[in-house]
């Protein structure tokens, strides 16, 4: 029971850092406010992955790092680990969560295709379509930050991005600076 609140809480807290920032501190300047709570993220992430390697040796190279964030560092946030991990074995990783906890209440609402005449630039459907999505996608800068910091306090610098085709389920691409 005490869980499931202490996780309500977190959900709520991060629904309502992404609203704050999103709609009222940077309104009009979406990418600065993606960056603020990518940020937040990686402030989290960081210390979240000190207090979670405290009694561990260091990782040895960058695959067994990974395979601490997909296993232990996930199941730590999330009560389950990661459902999929690819690689190219050239520094890019893919993590596949088929039901990402974040996502599960979100939807982008399927918009009705509206005709117009075709001298309009961008039709009322995907306007209305793009941003939902792009309001939705705002909620991934936070996890992405999570992993970023995550890593960066494991010595492995990289970019975290990701990918919400089909919801609930989320991919996080991590490329690893050189």
């Amino acid at each position: 029971m005490v869980k499931e609140v202490a996780e309500s809480c977190v959900e709520s807290v991060m629904m309502e850092m992404v609203s704050a920032y999103s709609n009222r501190f940077y309104a009009n300047k979406p990418e600065l406010a993606a960056r603020r709570i990518e940020a937040i993220g990686y402030q989290v992430g960081h210390q979240l992955s000190e207090r979670y390697t405290m009694e561990r040796p260091r990782f040895s190279d960058h695959l067994e790092a990974i395979k601490f964030i997909c296993k232990d560092f996930w199941s730590e946030l999330f009560k389950k680990q990661i459902d999929n991990l690819k690689t190219n074995h050239r520094g890019t990783f893919v993590l596949q969560d088929n039901r990402f906890r974040w996502l599960t209440r979100m939807s982008i609402d399927p918009v009705p295709v509206t005709v117009t005449d075709s001298s309009s630039q961008d039709p009322p459907a995907v306007a209305t379509e793009n941003k939902a999505e792009q309001a939705t996608s705002m909620h991934l800068y936070f996890p992405c930050g999570i992993i970023r910091g995550a890593l960066s306090n494991l010595g492995i610098p990289c970019a975290v991005s990701a990918d919400m085709s089909n919801l609930p389920s989320c991919s996080f691409v991590i490329r690893i600076k050189v």
